[in-house]
């Protein structure tokens, strides 16, 4: 009997530790979607439509293996999922085209603001003040992205309209998680990203063309890779092992994503880093670990009704 338990603890201790290696790799996936869009030879909207498209079929598969249904849903949903794709779509195109304009590290933490803006929206919903830790991510939040934006805009005006971009995504990607929130219980994350994927392919593919942006790929290598490691090996990672691991370590871990972008930032780019920059970044990155820490107490409130689900954040 105690070898019988001192294998299973074994077990125990593998899984864990393979369950923390799937979000750090997850994150880091993810943080190396910035620089690949930056590495295409197509528009900034064309490499949005390029990641979903090419996603598409394999997220056919990932919502079969689950078990979840890709038909049947009912003409609300379909009109719900209509709206959410057009956000994503435009949370998408948003992001893309401010990463060409603002550093890796800035558009990275901005991009990820939408759980800040959702921590916003249930202070609405509830009708009430926020409390400790969510006074705390409010003025985190308010002064480091103060501190980036300032800088940005000492740098050059294109550097602080990309980080306007960026905020933007960040906003638009609340837009959707709020549309679909009652949908994804009870169709499943999957399925519901593959029709938000096939409304939101046409749409960013019109946008493109609109902007007058090159479609296809000359080098499809960055192309590729951008999809699959940012919804593939990235997403899926992360949907894997979030569901394992309390509020706060997902944040602590999503802090991962801007520092590996600046530093890809600095080395590819040139991209130097001040200490205000520094401290910005550190107070907008504790803004979103408290946000995540928040979610449990949140969940647990009954006058609060809006959970948020930023697990999947499409963005990064």
């Amino acid at each position: 009997m105690e070898f019988e338990g001192s294998s299973k603890a074994k077990l125990g201790r593998r899984y864990a530790f393979v369950l923390a290696l799937a979000l750090l790799g997850g994150n880091f996936a993810l943080a190396l979607g910035p620089w690949l869009v930056r590495l295409t030879d197509t528009g900034p909207v064309s490499a949005a439509f390029w990641r979903l498209f090419l996603a598409l079929p394999f997220l056919v598969v990932f919502a079969r293996i689950a078990g979840q249904r890709l038909g049947g849903m009912p003409k609300r949903t379909l009109v719900l999922v209509a709206i959410g794709a057009l956000a994503f779509a435009g949370d998408l195109a948003s992001w893309h085209i401010g990463i060409g304009m603002t550093r890796l590290g800035n558009a990275t933490l901005f991009g990820n603001a939408g759980s800040i803006i959702l921590l916003f929206w249930g202070f609405v919903i509830a009708r009430m003040l926020p409390r400790g830790l969510e006074w705390l991510a409010i003025v985190f939040a308010v002064s480091g992205a103060a501190i980036l934006l300032g800088r940005s805009l000492e740098i050059s005006t294109e550097t602080f309209a990309g980080d306007l971009f960026c905020i933007t995504a960040g906003l638009l990607y609340a837009v959707y998680l709020l549309t679909l929130q009652g949908e994804r219980s009870r169709f499943g994350g999957w399925s519901l990203l593959v029709w938000v994927s096939v409304f939101a392919c046409p749409a960013l593919l019109a946008l493109a063309l609109f902007l007058g942006e090159p479609i296809w790929p000359s080098d499809w290598t960055p192309v590729v890779a951008l999809f699959i490691t940012s919804q593939l090996i990235g997403q899926g990672l992360l949907v894997y092992s979030l569901g394992h691991f309390p509020p706060l370590i997902i944040g602590l871990a999503l802090l991962t994503q801007p520092a590996i972008a600046a530093v890809i930032g600095y080395a590819a780019f040139g991209e130097v880093l001040t200490g205000f920059d520094v401290v910005g970044m550190v107070l907008l990155g504790s803004a979103l670990v408290a946000v995540r820490a928040t979610q449990r107490f949140q969940a647990r409130s009954k006058t609060t009704k809006t959970p948020l689900d930023t697990s999947s954040n499409a963005n990064v």
